[in-house]
This record gives structure tokens, C-alpha cells and sequence, in this order.
């Protein structure tokens, strides 16, 4: 091969690989998001590349929205909320709220009776769901604005939740970090405190993938990567430990239509009004490994969930009632969105035998959830 070959090769393979490097490129820009009943403004961050279009509010650190491809290559938003941060303040002023998208925490899922011990000391959190604490309380991190600042492919944002917040013990400083790699949305969680605590911080964003707005997601197609799932009792909180999900219509350890089996004559699924219940999923927790595969028929979207948590929270918006319209302009209805949120199990704290929730000053935590796109043909 002659020199001169060699630098029109050599040329060549640059340009590619600067093309591909283009192609893969993050554009990253800020804007105003709307006023607060405080007066101040939130603000929205897209993250956006060639594969996927990401909106990040710094209010509640939510996913506002999500677009990405169908099997023709269409774009559409598979993710619930709103336009402005109206949308979501007012939830919060009408004490009705859905938490869509948003990151909830300092303890994400419910507590028993709001109380927990540390050390024999008992801490009380403000009970707000049928008299359990549900995702840190009445005041959670989903109602915070967060600070943020741009990162390379993201933006990351940070919260400082201070000693008695919500009845939680220590300061904790929260840091949650979205970032595009591809078709996929890696979120990042760690948080560190200066004294012993508990905490659970997961995203809490409901999924359509034939598009929010687009009617039900029964028709969709679920596979959960765990050989046992946690009970609940009538509050929804965990009883007996974990069960295996053989002989129920818990099992999705093959891909199962979500409406399939929705409105069998089971007790575990009268309670929540479908699906509501944790997973504890196979693989050590602290690796990360698939949880979850969605697949809409309808589109052929498909959504994979990868996490490093030991569980994961499969919900099928029993609850939304029609109450709120969401950004298509249609009202969100039962079971207009699913969520898979990823966590440590509910009630931990109270717990023993569930994975550890508890968090010491020297320690941080670190938790990683992928949320991976694909379409089938």
C-alpha cells in the first residue's frame, strides 16, 4: 500500500469516526420552566442526540419528557406530565399528587406508620398515604427545587435536605445525574449524610410507549427479570418477606401481556387495584443487571431497565383518576402509564431481612438505573 494510500485511508477512517462522534454528540440547553407559587422559576434542561430527546426539570428533578423512535423511525413522548411547572405545583397544592417523573425521596416507597429506629432513637415522618409515610412524606424531594448545572451529555442536580427534614435524621446532600449515552438515559443517584439515616431515592416517571396520552397500557409486554416478589397487606406495605412469583400472576419471568392477568380474582391484586408490589429482582444488588424488558406491540418500542438496586416497583397508575390532563391533551385514566422504579424494598427500615437501607456519615451511596430504547420490526 503506498503512503499516499495510507493517508487517504487513515483521512477517510477520521472523518468516519468524527461523523460517528458527531452523530453521538449530547446537546445540552437551558431554559425557563415556569413560576412556583413562591414566585420562583424552574427551570428545564433537553438533553438531546440522534436517538433520544430528554427534558429535565429541576423541580422534583423529574423527567418532564422522553421522545424516542418508533419501529418507522417516528419520534414520540412515552413518558406522562406536563407542559410548564404549573402542571405540577398544582398536584402538589391539591394534595392529589401522581409524582410523574420525578425523583422522590429522602425515602422513596412507604414506611410503616411513618416510623423507623436508628441506634434505639425513634424518628417519626409525617404519615400521607392511608397513614404510612409514601415517598419521604407530605413535603418529599419530589416538591424541592433542585440546583442543577450542565455536565458533559447531562445535567446534573443537586439537593441539601437538612437535619429534621421531614422528621429524617441528618443532613443528607443528594446528587442525581442524567445523561444520554446512545439510545439510552443513565441516571445516577449518591448521597452522603453526617448522621446514621435511612434512604431510598429512585424515579418515579410513567411510560406509555405508544405515546402518553395513547390510552391504556395493558396491550404492552412485560418481562421482570426476579424469581420473588414482597406481599403487601392492605396499606400496601410488606408482609411475610418474599415469595416466590411461580403459580401467580406475579410472574413475569416471561414476556406476559400487562393486562393478561390484571383483574384475576387474586387478593394480592384487589388490594392495589392491579399491579403496585416490589420485586426483589435476581443478581447481587450493588451490579447492575436487567430488571425489567417492555415491549408495545403497537409501535415496537421497546424499554429496558437496567439497575443496580436489589428491587424494583412495578405500578400500573391504578390511581390516576382523569383528574389531571397530561401534554397530548388528554386526560391520564387508570392505567394510562406503568412505572418501574427501581429501589431498595418498601419498609426496609422496619425490616431486617430486607436489604439495608440505613446510611453512615463516611459512606456514600451509589446507585445506577438505565433506561435503554430499541425498537422491534
Amino acid at each position: 500500500m503506498t503512503i499516499e494510500r495510507m493517508k487517504g485511508l487513515v483521512l477517510a477512517m477520521t472523518m468516519a469516526a468524527g461523523m460517528q462522534s458527531a452523530m453521538a454528540a449530547v446537546a445540552v440547553t437551558k431554559a425557563d420552566f415556569g413560576k412556583l407559587p413562591d414566585g420562583k422559576t424552574a427551570e428545564v434542561y433537553t438533553l438531546k442526540n440522534a436517538d433520544l430527546e430528554v427534558r429535565i426539570t429541576n423541580y422534583g428533578a423529574r423527567i418532564v419528557t422522553l421522545m424516542t423512535k418508533d419501529r418507522d423511525g417516528k419520534f414520540g413522548d412515552v413518558v406522562l406530565g406536563y407542559h410548564s411547572v404549573e402542571g405540577y405545583a398544582a398536584e402538589a397544592a391539591a394534595g392529589k399528587k401522581t409524582y410523574f417523573g420525578a425523583v422522590v425521596g429522602r425515602y422513596g416507597n412507604r414506611i410503616r406508620d411513618g416510623k423507623f429506629s436508628i441506634d434505639g432513637h425513634q424518628y417519626q415522618i409525617p404519615p400521607n398515604n392511608n397513614g404510612m409515610a409514601l415517598h419521604g412524606g407530605p413535603n418529599g424531594f419530589d416538591e424541592k427545587l433542585w440546583t442543577a448545572k450542565q455536565i458533559p451529555d447531562g445535567v446534573e442536580l443537586t439537593l441539601v435536605s437538612p437535619d429534621g427534614d421531614m422528621g429524617f435524621p441528618g443532613t443528607l446532600t443528594a446528587h442525581v445525574r442524567y445523561t444520554l449515552v446512545g439510545s439510552a438515559l443513565h441516571i445516577n443517584y449518591s448521597a452522603t449524610t453526617d448522621k446514621p439515616t435511612v434512604t431510598n431515592i429512585t424515579n418515579h416517571s410513567y411510560f406509555n410507549l405508544s405515546g402518553e396520552g395513547s390510552g391504556t397500557i395493558l396491550g404492552e409486554v412485560l418481562q421482570i427479570n426476579a424469581d420473588g416478589y414482597t406481599p403487601v397487606d392492605a396499606v400496601l406495605i410488606p408482609v411475610g418477606g418474599v415469595k416466590p412469583v411461580a403459580g401467580t400472576p406475579f410472574d413475569f419471568r416471561k414476556p406476559t401481556v400487562i393486562g393478561a392477568r390484571i383483574n384475576d380474582a387474586n387478593d394480592q391484586l384487589k388490594i392495589a387495584g392491579g399491579y403496585d408490589h416490589n420485586w426483589a429482582l435476581n443478581g447481587g444488588n450493588g451490579t447492575l443487571k436487567v430488571a425489567a424488558k417492555v415491549v408495545d406491540p403497537k409501535t415496537g418500542r421497546v424499554l429496558t431497565v437496567s439497575t443496580t438496586q436489589p428491587g424494583v416497583q412495578f405500578y400500573t397508575g391504578n390511581f390516576l383518576d382523569g383528574s389531571y390532563t397530561g401534554k397530548a391533551g388528554a386526560k391520564y385514566t387508570i392505567r394510562t402509564g406503568f412505572c418501574l422504579e427501581t429501589q431498595h424494598y418498601p419498609d426496609s427500615p422496619n425490616q431486617p431481612a430486607f436489604p439495608s437501607t440505613l446510611l453512615k456519615p463516611g459512606q456514600t451511596l451509589h446507585t445506577e438505573t438505565v433506561f435503554a430504547f430499541s425498537a422491534e420490526k
